[in-house]
């Protein structure tokens, strides 16, 4: 069922849920062309990969392919790595769209030297995903095995009014990962747990639609949540939609838009040059309880940072403080599921990005 949101642009946003209500009712499969390259057209198109992987030791790894221009940043790849100190490595390169190639059958993405791909040939049930993402001193060659069904929210698709959509899959919500991690001339051998998701869309400037998300996941020894929290603009009447997938061992068992959030008391941090909140609970009532408590910011950023001083100056008193924060959070999970009630604590890390 598709449902129009009310906001100052009537009826203008629409999410694809099957219903009953803003939840799917049936969970369907990913196709494997919804992982492939959608070639939508038009100059505002975007469309990347993202990947990460939680390593024994310490270690998080970040990877990004992108095969079409997205504000202004030409087609590319860019690699991230955590260590256990805390120090972020980056590697960042850019390509020409000569150098894209990309199936529309099926994940299977190259941009230079840089492949990700998907292989169904290993006879598990659940397909293998691969990456090898090589940039200065930073390599990845890494094998994700799924252990839960890829997944989307409704239609995977979220439109807003005349501005575009913005489709958001998740071919690999949680998965075994191994093979190894180049930094420098230290080779790590890789094992962990590991994420994949799949953007696309023709929302020209996403400011226009948006103005602050959060998204994050966690995995417990037998379930697996992810969510996203993507607040509107006041053109858009500030709605927000609220995807929420909950995974029981290898059984996606929930998939829904009715999650509420709560805020915590607001912290500032200097880094981002604006506020956090200091935790968040989100419910689905009669499922799903979550809590996560901020204990540590593993990076964050000033989305202005680079803009002359006056100009800055100037947004920031009249306009927006634009942030993005990546924590590390203590969470408490209670799950209502065929009349039993478990309960999970734990560490994860989520994402906040606020634009205004």
């Amino acid at each position: 069922m598709e449902k129009g949101k009310k906001g100052l642009f009537r009826d203008k946003i629409v999410e694809e849920w099957n219903g009953p209500g803003e939840r799917d009712d049936v969970i369907y499969p990913l196709n494997p062309e919804e992982n492939a390259i959608h070639l939508v057209g038009g100059r505002h198109y975007f469309e990347h990969w993202y990947f990460d992987a939680h390593l024994e030791g310490g270690y998080v790894v970040v990877g990004f392919l992108q095969t079409s221009e997205l504000i202004k940043r030409k087609p590319g790849v860019e690699l991230h790595v955590y260590t256990p100190s805390g120090e972020k490595l980056s590697e960042i390169k850019e390509y020409p769209q000569s150098e894209v190639r990309a199936s529309q059958e099926k994940c299977d993405v190259w941009i230079g030297h840089n492949h990700g791909y998907v292989d169904w040939s290993s006879g598990d049930d659940l397909p293998r995903h691969y990456f090898h993402l090589a940039e200065g001193d930073l390599e990845f060659n890494l094998t994700y095995h799924s252990e839960i069904p890829g997944w989307k929210p409704g239609g995977g698709k979220t439109i807003y009014g005349d501005l575009g959509y913005f489709a958001w899959v998740v071919p690999i919500p949680r998965a075994r990962v191994e093979g190894t991690v180049r930094i420098g001339e230290q080779v790590i051998q890789a094992k962990g747990i590991g994420y994949s998701d799949h953007n696309w869309g023709t929302v020209s400037d996403m400011r226009k639609v948006v103005s602050s998300w959060y998204w994050g996941r966690l995995y417990a020894e037998d379930f697996t949540l992810l969510y996203a929290y993507v607040k509107t603009t006041r053109r858009f009447g500030q709605e927000c939609s609220k995807p929420l997938m909950l995974a029981h061992r290898g059984e996606v068992i929930l998939s829904t838009g009715e999650m509420r959030l709560t805020e915590g008391p607001p912290v500032f941090h200097p880094r981002a040059n604006r506020e956090y909140p200091s935790w968040l609970r989100m419910e689905v009532p009669g499922n799903v309880k979550l809590e996560l408590k901020v204990r540590d910011i593993i990076d964050a950023d000033d989305l202005i940072k680079d803009f002359h001083p006056v100009l800055k100056w100037f947004i920031n008193k009249f306009i927006a403080r634009p942030g993005w924060f990546r924590f590390s959070s203590d969470y408490k999970l209670e799950v209502e599921h065929e009349g039993k009630t478990y309960q999970r604590e734990g560490r994860t890390l989520h994402e906040m990005v606020a634009l205004r």
